[in-house]
């Protein structure tokens, strides 16, 4: 069944089956309506020759500059060849699928003005996987992101390049290829209807969020697999304590920890072994549950904004085109700085976890870096080294992108969101985190597998079964990156968490 846009509300999930799962895409009949009718009252404002911004006028610092009717094609078409001026490598296909549709759905709801010809092609777009193909650098976030969209429309023309099938392409060869037929013009306000928005900054913050609350799920999961190995104490993830200060997020985590260590014999009591553990274990619930907190801050805001019209100006009636500023990105900006804190903690305790796991010193009884013959054989030594570069590459990425501004358009865009540099950001972090967990859980594996056999936890035990069915314990010194990277597929793009939590219940 197709994702109908303009009727409801987009969600997360909606976007992942569009831009993952390649679900066809549709415009509601109400949609359609409000689209023509916004079109209609943009071609009266043509007719009686008034001056309204991005009708007939040019752009940014330029706004005062009015333009024939017989120019209106050509000013629109300039200005997405004149403002297609991204640079660097290209973002990935799911991010310019996230992009268009993201685009079709701001648009659906009717305040544009544009013909629904342009946005039916956009549609033909998605629905037959032609990627326009979009660099990820040159958006200051605020007139929206005008470079990245001005890349992704440009192919409605037949201009610009695509992507189809992996093959990067000219944009005319590939419409071919898919038998889409260009659109021949763009007509009043189009082309800035298609590059005034918020969406590539949207789309990669929406990929991100959508993959950091699977890692907060396997960092839980990553946390009692080192907690058993290391022995660790069960009484700090008590009820009692988490609810007696009352985050919710904090509460949540302790009660998958709680989960998915019942019926463990590794784990201890405190004054078992002895009184209380490291702060990398015994307060993780209340690390881990900080950014969950946040994280679902995230979510509600970027739910928000994929359902927003983010054009200018606003289209109301013929007679009531507002200009504003709904193309600025600070709000997501903001968010996504807040979203690179919340995804950097969770690999910088991740880490801590890691070092104790390998260090003689504090794991408890473990062989030296977590090989049988230390000395001859380094072990998991560099493992930690790696996981340390990148946490502390990810404290540099983290510096909020939303604090910087550099006016642009002739002082007239005089600050700026920075916001898809947020969100790339928060993307590069995300990258990161999932690898140091990853390494997380292929040192614990190894720890266990060095103690004395006792019994896992409930959902421990089909963590440890499903990985151990794929990771082959490590007697001697091996080349380590195809461990790390098999790891890294294993938890990232396998069934781990759905497997887990068949077994103990959503996490």
């Amino acid at each position: 069944m197709a994702i109908i846009l303009g009727s409801k509300n987009l969600t997360l999930n909606d976007f992942i089956e569009v831009v993952r799962n390649r679900k066809e895409v549709k415009l509601s009949e109400e949609a359609k309506a409000r689209i023509n009718k916004a079109n209609e009252n943009i071609k009266k404002i043509v007719l009686k020759e008034e001056k309204v911004y991005g009708v007939n006028t040019g752009f940014g610092k330029l706004s005062d500059v009015v333009i024939k009717n017989s120019e209106l094609h050509k000013l629109q078409e300039n200005l997405l060849i004149s403002h297609a001026c991204g640079v660097g490598k290209l973002f990935d296909e799911e991010v310019v699928r996230g992009m268009m549709l993201l685009r079709v759905n701001a648009l659906a709801r009717g305040y544009s003005g544009i013909r629904l010809e342009v946005i039916e092609k956009l549609i033909e777009f998605i629905n037959k996987n032609l990627i326009p193909a979009v660099p990820e650098q040159g958006s200051l976030g605020a007139s929206g992101d005008l470079a990245p969209l001005a890349h992704m429309s440009l192919p409605l023309l037949g201009l610009g390049e695509v992507v189809v099938d992996g093959v990067l392409m000219e944009a005319s060869s590939g419409l071919k290829l898919l038998d889409i037929t260009p659109l021949t013009h763009l007509e009043a306000k189009e082309g800035l209807s298609l590059i005034n928005g918020t969406q590539a900054m949207t789309a990669v913050g929406a990929l991100t969020i959508y993959d950091a609350i699977r890692l907060l799920k396997l960092a839980d999961i990553s946390l009692c697999l080192s907690l058993e190995a290391l022995r660790g104490i069960s009484d700090a993830f008590s009820e009692k304590i988490h609810e007696a200060r009352g985050h919710k997020g904090q509460i949540q985590s302790a009660q998958n920890v709680r989960k998915l260590i019942e019926g463990s014999t590794y784990i201890t009591r405190q004054g078992e072994l002895r009184t209380q553990d490291a702060y990398s274990l015994r307060c993780a619930s209340q690390v881990h549950g900080a950014s969950r907190d946040l994280i679902k801050y995230a979510l509600e805001k970027l739910e928000i904004e994929m359902n927003a019209a983010t054009d200018n100006p606003l289209v109301f009636s013929s007679d009531e085109v507002i200009s504003g500023g709904n193309f600025h990105g600070e709000i997501m900006a903001q968010t996504f700085d807040f979203l690179k804190v919340a995804i950097a903690e969770i690999a910088n305790i991740s880490e801590r976890r890691l070092e104790r796991l390998v260090n003689p010193a504090l794991s408890e009884g473990l062989p030296a870096f977590l090989v049988k013959h230390p000395g001859i054989n380094s072990g998991f030594m560099i493992v930690q080294y790696s996981a340390a570069s990148l946490v502390s590459e990810n404290k540099v990425l983290a510096h909020p992108a939303s604090v910087d501004s550099i006016p642009s358009s002739g002082n007239q865009e005089d600050h700026v969101s920075m916001g898809t540099i947020s969100a790339r950001g928060a993307r590069d972090i995300l990258n990161n985190a999932y690898r140091v967990v990853a390494m997380e859980f292929l040192a614990s594996l190894q720890a266990i597998d060095l103690r004395e056999k006792r019994t896992l936890g409930v959902g421990t035990s089909v963590a440890y079964n499903y990985l151990r069915t794929n990771l082959e314990f490590i007697e001697e010194d091996q080349i380590m990156y195809p461990y790390i990277d098999k790891c890294h597929d294993l938890v990232r793009y396998g069934s781990l968490i759905e497997k887990v939590e068949e077994k103990v219940g959503k996490l």
